[in-house]
């Protein structure tokens, strides 16, 4: 379906920006465009235990009020429940050399860091807990969730400092991570997937089988999803040396079959496991992703 015109206006493209400034504005630029309830997230999941009351901030739900404990203390009260008080994201970011390559004026590296940056500052919003773990053939960096203002600061900073290094093992930081988190939560990564599906797959499975949320955001430059190249060109490897020279007209439909193949294992196994895909074309606003998936997520769980 075609993008309205409003929304094109209310979300800046990429090349846009990356003429805004810093990680955080820009962050900050995207978010503005979601037209998501921040006390009412799509981010968590259900839950009708009642765990404890907060004073109420502007902005709350007035639904959430406890009206009764305001008869007794004349004080707003909100309600919070299971779901609500124990989410906690840990933001995966690959950082391998693949994740340079870009077609235009964004790579996936750096439209991937637009995309964590502003879901780490709108889990911030929400008073959530964030963190960020950056790995390519290892985890290099890790920051554990917080609830602060601090932690999206921390995120940014180390979010623009990063460069890439060669190859990736998205499968061994998988199964790391499930093992390291002992507490349930969601965990969200930023990747090209370019390694081994099979081990990928068995990964995000050890992941959901110790009870956490998975969100898998697959970046992918559009001359990767539609192999437009004419004429002969060289193809140097990113993460494995050797180079192949063709003529991609010749090859096209047969690359584009094998792509087709790949996109629809992972997105199945995704299914199969209940972790959710997005398919993030660099060339697209990254507001407009991020709105696209959160109002998924909202008409799914049922919030309106």
């Amino acid at each position: 379906m075609a993008e309205r015109p409003e929304a094109r206006r209310r979300y800046l493209d990429p090349a846009t920006l990356q003429k805004v400034g810093a990680l955080e504005l820009i962050a900050r630029k995207a978010v503005e465009g979601l037209r998501v309830g921040l006390h009412r997230s799509p981010l968590r999941g259900f839950s009708t235990e009642f765990a404890q009351h907060r004073p109420y901030v502007a902005g709350d739900n007035l639904r959430d009020l406890d009206w009764r404990l305001y008869a007794r203390s004349q004080r707003y009260y909100v309600k919070l429940y299971e779901a609500e008080t124990n989410f906690a994201a840990n933001l995966l970011f690959d950082a391998s050399s693949s994740m340079r390559f870009a077609s235009g004026p964004l790579s996936k590296l750096e439209y991937a860091k637009y995309l964590a940056a502003s879901l780490a500052y709108l889990m911030v919003k929400q008073r959530d807990s964030v963190g960020l773990a950056v790995f390519d053939s290892a985890l290099r960096e890790y920051l554990p969730p917080k609830c602060s203002l601090d932690i999206l600061l921390d995120i940014v900073t180390e979010l623009e400092g990063l460069g890439t290094e060669p190859r990736t093992d998205v499968a061994a930081i998988l199964h790391d991570f499930a093992r390291r988190m002992t507490r349930r939560g969601v965990v969200v990564l930023f990747s090209d997937l370019l390694s081994d599906v099979d081990a990928f797959l068995l990964g995000l499975e050890h992941l959901r089988f110790r009870g956490h949320n998975v969100i898998v955001f697959h970046v992918l430059d559009p001359h990767e999803l539609t192999f437009p190249l004419s004429g002969v060109w060289k193809f140097k490897g990113l993460e494995r040396d050797g180079e192949l020279i063709v003529q991609p007209p010749r090859i096209r439909e047969a690359y584009l079959r094998e792509l087709r193949g790949y996109l629809g294992r992972v997105k199945s196994a995704c299914d199969r496991s209940q972790v959710e895909y997005v398919l993030a074309d660099t060339s697209k606003p990254v507001g407009a992703v991020l709105s696209r998936f959160l109002g998924s997520r909202m008409r799914v769980r049922g919030f309106h």
